[in-house]
């Protein structure tokens, strides 16, 4: 592999003869040379001026000028010259780009064209470490060529010491810094898969590649050099990344352990390709070394997928999160105006202005007291409730040196011995147990009676099973809440969030289409269904017969509140219910007999509090 292109040399090519001509006619007072209008000179020197502000924050140095145009002057993709502090970039890096999009002031914009701003980070790699250089006298030697390479991959770990975030760009940038310098006319001979193994394995050893990326070439490198030489120069290189920035005597002697491992004479010119090297195995470096790169690519390519699914992910989560706060404004905005006192029915959809003067009418026929058969089942649900809430006391478990306590005898023994060995006795024999009570956790139940008229016959039933509840969860404990909504097309409220019912409340359903999805918003709102930390509780006493769109909104709505864990109870009391998915379904004949069926699924739900 023939060495790569010089791209930090002491100070820039001398100028042609045409470049004089010009310096010259300037000098003497004659107008600029103005390039042709299709060279776009005037974007490179914008992107020049851009590329040098944005330097300093990769280099830590202020004074390097950065050059941008097509073609460099060094013949190499990208070249520093320390002795004028002076950068070159080669404009094609940036391609397929337009100059006129090019803006690298602004931060984020080298993401469009890594492979250019990798050739940037290098360079600015050996502005920022490489601070010391070849003397001119080993200049050209097989000592400088190999110090040269070994400088390679130590000023990029040294630079990513500074800025790991850089990473993604030297890898982008491998094919321009090393592929173009090996090609399938490249002898795979000791030299040249040294030369190979220090630009590309010695950046897998600093963290800029990943083994399964190179283990192409190491395959190939290991068949050529064995398996010691690899190793012995894999140690150099290692030791090259150890050393200080300024030490170039250390790197000089770093490079004559290298020759020497090869069999080179240091101050001779760097090994002629050997013609013993050709023939079978001509090629097989550059063809290693394109699979490092494709691999590469690879790799980059999966993970920038990874990081768009990922940003992705997070977009749809911000926007989820977007909608269900618009979605809980408007339910609090439902749960004002259905529990509102004096509110009378609320339609949902209709504009505020129609409502006006013009209200629907209430399903509330009257109320009458509870019978005895109520009042016991209340009374047998309340009881139920309160077996489920209970929580069994914690036990704290702790040890000490002295009593109150269970005495642990091995513990003791070993305090004992111990005290006998002399030494500070830590062991602690007595155990003492601490129980403590468990708060209990109170109960929301949220009531959502259809007053449509498919449910005419069952109103009565309803209405009971609707007290029940209320009163039931009224008298678990005083931080428990109910409430109840009637609906068909319109909201009504029954019982109000922390009201306990007295009388029964008798409806007549004779309404219109299902509104669940809006009571069920009313609902969530006014007694934080979907809040952790209590008992929560939906039930819904429907027969089902919904409009399909109906049916698919409440199911939503269920669904949230199953994932918060709130439990969604169906009352039918007709034959063939149509339960909606998410919900426990009770087919019940009598609502005194309901009490046990409801106990056991509010207790399912208390069960489930976190």
């Amino acid at each position: 592999m023939p060495a790569p292109h010089p791209h930090v040399l002491p100070a820039p090519p001398a100028l042609s003869d045409a470049e004089w001509a010009t310096a010259r006619w300037e000098d003497d007072g004659g107008p600029p040379c103005e390039p042709g209008p299709g060279a776009q000179a005037g974007q490179w020197l914008r992107i020049s001026a851009a590329l040098t502000e944005r330097l300093p924050e990769l280099a830590g140095r202020q004074d390097v000028i950065v050059t941008c145009e097509p073609g460099t002057r060094s013949g190499a993709p990208a070249a520093f010259y320390p002795a004028t502090a002076a950068l070159e970039i080669d404009a094609a890096l940036f391609a397929p780009l337009k100059p006129a999009t090019i803006n690298p002031r602004h931060p984020g914009d080298e993401e469009r064209y890594p492979v250019a701003w990798g050739a940037l980070v290098h360079e600015a790699a050996h502005a920022a470490h490489s601070r010391w250089t070849t003397p001119p006298p080993l200049r050209g030697t097989a000592l400088g060529q190999a110090a040269e390479l070994l400088e390679e991959s130590r000023a990029e770990l040294a630079h990513l010491t500074r800025r790991p975030a850089d990473r993604p760009f030297l890898r982008a940038c491998v094919h321009t810094l090393v592929l173009a310098d090996c090609t399938a006319q490249t002898p795979a001979d000791r030299w040249r898969a040294a030369s190979a193994a220090a630009l590309i394995l010695a950046r897998r050893d600093a963290g800029i590649l990943d083994p399964d990326e190179t283990e192409p070439l190491h395959t190939t490198v290991t068949a050529i050099l064995g398996t010691d030489l690899l190793q012995a120069l894999a140690s150099i290189w290692m030791a090259a990344h150890t050393t200080g920035d300024d030490d170039g005597q250390r790197m000089l002697e770093h490079a004559r352990v290298w020759c020497q491992a090869l069999g080179t004479e240091p101050a001779g010119p760097e090994p002629a390709p050997d013609p013993a090297a050709g023939g079978r195995r001509r090629g097989e470096l550059a063809e290693a070394v394109g699979k490092v790169v494709g691999q590469v690519r690879a790799n980059e390519a999966a993970q920038a997928a990874a990081q768009a699914r990922a940003a992705a992910t997070r977009s749809a989560r911000a926007q989820a999160k977007t909608a269900q706060a618009a979605h809980d404004r408007q339910a609090a905005k439902t749960a004002g105006k259905v529990f509102a006192p004096g509110a009378r029915p609320f339609t949902p959809g209709e504009p505020a202005r129609s409502q006006r003067g013009q209200h629907a009418q209430s399903p509330v026929t009257g109320t009458r007291p509870p019978t005895s058969a109520e009042k016991a089942a209340a009374g047998q649900l309340a009881r139920a409730l309160r077996a489920a809430s209970y929580r069994e006391r914690t036990a704290t478990v702790t040890a000490c040196a002295a009593p109150p306590g269970r005495l642990s005898m091995r513990g003791a023994l070993a305090r004992d011995a111990q005290k006998a060995a002399g030494a500070t006795p830590t062991a602690q024999p007595w155990i003492h147990t601490r129980h403590r009570p468990t708060p209990t956790p109170p109960l929301r139940v949220g009531i959502a009676v259809d007053v449509s008229a498919s449910m005419q016959a069952a109103a009565a039933p309803i209405a009971s099973a609707a007290w029940i509840l209320a009163k039931a969860t009224a008298l678990t404990d005083p931080d428990s809440r109910a409430a109840t909504v009637a609906y068909h097309r319109s909201l009504t409220a029954i019982t109000a969030p922390g009201r306990t019912p007295t009388q029964v409340t008798e409806f007549a359903a004779r309404g219109l289409g299902h509104s669940l999805a809006e009571a069920i918003d009313a609902l969530s709102a006014g007694l934080e269904l979907a809040r952790p930390g209590r008992g929560r509780l939906l039930v819904i006493a429907s027969d089902g017969y919904y409009h399909r769109d109906e049916a698919a909104r409440a199911t939503e709505r269920i669904t949230a509140l199953r994932k918060a864990a709130c439990a969604v109870l169906w009352l039918a009391f007709a034959p063939d219910p149509r339960p909606l998915p998410g919900t426990t379904l009770l087919h019940l004949a009598d609502p005194a007999h309901a009490a046990t069926a409801i106990g056991k699924a509010a207790t399912a739900a208390i069960t489930a509090t976190r």
